[in-house]
């Protein structure tokens, strides 16, 4: 089973575009990155710059509209995210626990969706789904 682990820091969402980490912070990440990695259930992960930095794309009335970060509506905003696989919910849920987060911090969980997951005629439609994935950059 993969879940992606959503690390939510709160306050990111007004963070400026030079906000400055904490090396030991960064370096407690690390270890517990490198933890994930040699248990071999690391698929992935990324840190992800402040939403001031970003835009946003909406599609009211069908057409697309840009907004360009920051999005003073938002509460919450990713601050990075693992992918990784594992053979339960509470096996990801135990990994989450072991993050070195602090006090501003949150983990979402969430698991993510197999083809198998769905009924045919989802399957019929996604046709292809898998080859689009196996030959994208990161497969």
């Amino acid at each position: 089973m993969r879940f992606m682990m959503l690390m939510i820091p709160l306050g990111y969402e007004t963070a400026p575009p030079d906000v400055k980490l904490d090396p030991e912070r960064v370096a407690a990440m690390m270890k517990y990155n490198k933890a994930l990695q040699e248990a071999g259930v690391l698929i992935t992960l990324d840190g992800l710059h402040p939403p001031s930095m970003g835009a946003r794309v909406s599609f009211a009335g069908g057409k697309p509209l840009v907004t360009d970060g920051p999005f003073t509506e938002v509460k919450e905003v990713l601050g990075g995210y693992w992918m990784i696989e594992v053979k339960s919910r509470d096996e990801a849920i135990a990994w989450a626990r072991k993050c070195p987060a602090s006090d501003n911090e949150v983990i979402e969980i969430r698991q993510v969706q197999e083809m198998s997951d769905f009924p045919a005629d989802v399957q019929e439609a996604a046709a292809g789904f898998s080859e689009l994935r196996a030959g994208s950059r990161r497969g």
